[in-house]
């Protein structure tokens, strides 16, 4: 097999010295998922770094709401700042194009967007698949007309996007599929994942592969995937440590007293451990001393509110805004995080973790070790063996027998570590990793 080579070259090109263009495409805002966060992030980094033009495509609003993926309120969205265009291009094609029409769609902005952008540009999909194909198909279009294509692509995988394709079309003996979604992984200029957890569920992906093609995937991944850890507005949730006045306030209209609840904010869903953190919470020592308040949406929502419509002590909160989650985690008592592997669904980093050590205040992180959280972590955490809820309510317990200073010490430490993760720092990084001649 040809192996996948780092760089394109275009006859006759010109590039520019510092990338000017960044385009993201990815599943943006309002879906509650950590890349549509990360992208926004990216984004906002670009712009205040002085990246002229900024654009995020993603899909249109009617296709996201009946996706049936879990979706925050729109109206609860804070505003993208000035000069970060999100594009929403429809699907192209009638009724015979069946599931081509929303890549078409946005293959083909993609497309008039490098028509139209001068100098150099980033293009970086998240989570791989489909993106990437998306990515690539108008790259090499771009390519055939443009001698002088100045674009570098950069190709973000989440672990399962390429996990989940592999596994299922390795079952199936369906093994092209496998190839297709590597093939496209390599074809990027940089491939990278959010976490070495992440890069180590791939190489072994690729490895089976390679077991039944007699291919060179895992080697060519090992060698060329970078890690570049999911970006966070670092600034946004330190400085409510400056912001007492909002943070009271914010409490007071939920109805909530700091340091009076233990919180869950994530996608409510089985791998996200909430039904266990309910049955830990029914029984541990802090039980109707302090609430537990569940933030989010998911496929799980509905039965996490049956499980608790009759417990005073808990509430289910589907509308937290942008602006109000830092506050809510700077108010809590504890975070818990119990993720679960399961089938459908590994933690590969763990984005809510770091943004609460981030937010600050004297509640600990309650976790697990779980796929990559560890990396967003750094151990800065008490931690508990992943569905063991004897050992989730044990470190309730042991939150409640601890001193404020104790809890302080482990708060403190832990936002010292999940600074590293600052969106401006992430971001260049990958302008590092892209900024190389691509001729």
């Amino acid at each position: 097999m040809k192996e996948t080579t780092a760089t394109t070259t275009h006859e006759g090109c010109r590039p520019s010295e510092e990338i000017e263009n960044l385009v993201i495409v990815v599943r943006a805002d309002p879906i509650i998922c950590g890349h549509s966060t990360e992208a926004r992030n990216l984004a906002e980094a670009a712009i205040s770094m002085g990246i002229g033009n900024v654009h995020i495509v993603s899909y249109p609003l009617d296709i996201l709401e009946e996706s049936g993926l879990p979706l925050k309120p729109i109206e609860s969205m804070t505003p993208y700042s000035t000069g970060i265009q999100v594009d929403r291009p429809a699907p192209v094609g009638d009724y015979k194009v069946l599931d081509g029409r929303l890549a078409y769609g946005i293959s083909g902005h993609l497309v008039d967007l490098l028509h139209q952008l001068e100098g150099k540009t980033m293009l970086m999909d998240l989570y791989l698949v489909p993106h990437g194909e998306m990515v690539m198909n108008a790259v090499r279009s771009f390519d055939q007309i443009c001698s002088n294509a100045d674009v570098i692509t950069v190709g973000e995988a989440v672990g399962s996007d390429i996990t989940n394709v592999v596994n299922n079309a390795l079952a199936e003996e369906k093994i092209g599929a496998a190839q297709v979604v590597l093939s496209n992984y390599l074809s990027h200029d940089v491939p990278v994942a959010v976490s070495q957890f992440t890069k180590d569920l791939i190489v072994e992906a690729g490895r089976k592969v390679d077991v039944a093609l007699g291919s060179d995937f895992a080697r060519q991944l090992n060698e060329r995937v970078q890690i570049s850890y999911p970006a966070i507005d670092t600034a946004s949730y330190t400085s409510l440590e400056d912001n007492p006045d909002f943070v009271e306030k914010t409490l007071k209209e939920r109805k909530l007293d700091e340091d009076g609840y233990i919180m869950f904010l994530s996608r409510i869903a089985p791998a996200k451990g909430v039904d266990d953190l309910i049955n830990a919470y029914k029984t541990s020592e802090v039980y109707g001393h302090k609430k537990l308040v569940i933030c989010g949406n998911g496929p799980m929502k509905e039965e996490i509110i049956a499980m608790s419509e009759r417990d005073p002590h808990i509430r289910v909160l589907d509308d937290v805004s942008d602006d109000e989650k830092g506050v809510l985690m700077r108010g809590c008592f504890a975070y818990c995080l119990p993720s679960k592997p399961k089938t459908e669904f590994v933690e590969t980093f763990g984005i809510a973790i770091a943004e609460k050590m981030l937010a600050g205040g004297l509640g600990p992180v309650i976790t697990t070790t779980t796929g990559g959280i560890p990396e967003a972590s750094g151990g800065h955490c008490l931690e508990h063996e992943a569905g063991n809820v004897e050992e989730l309510r044990e470190c309730l317990d042991r939150v409640y027998f601890m001193t404020d200073e104790q809890r302080a010490e482990i708060s403190d430490s832990a936002r010292n570590f999940a600074l590293r993760f600052d969106r401006s720092e992430i971001l260049s990084k990958l302008l590092k990793l892209a900024n190389p001649s691509i001729c």
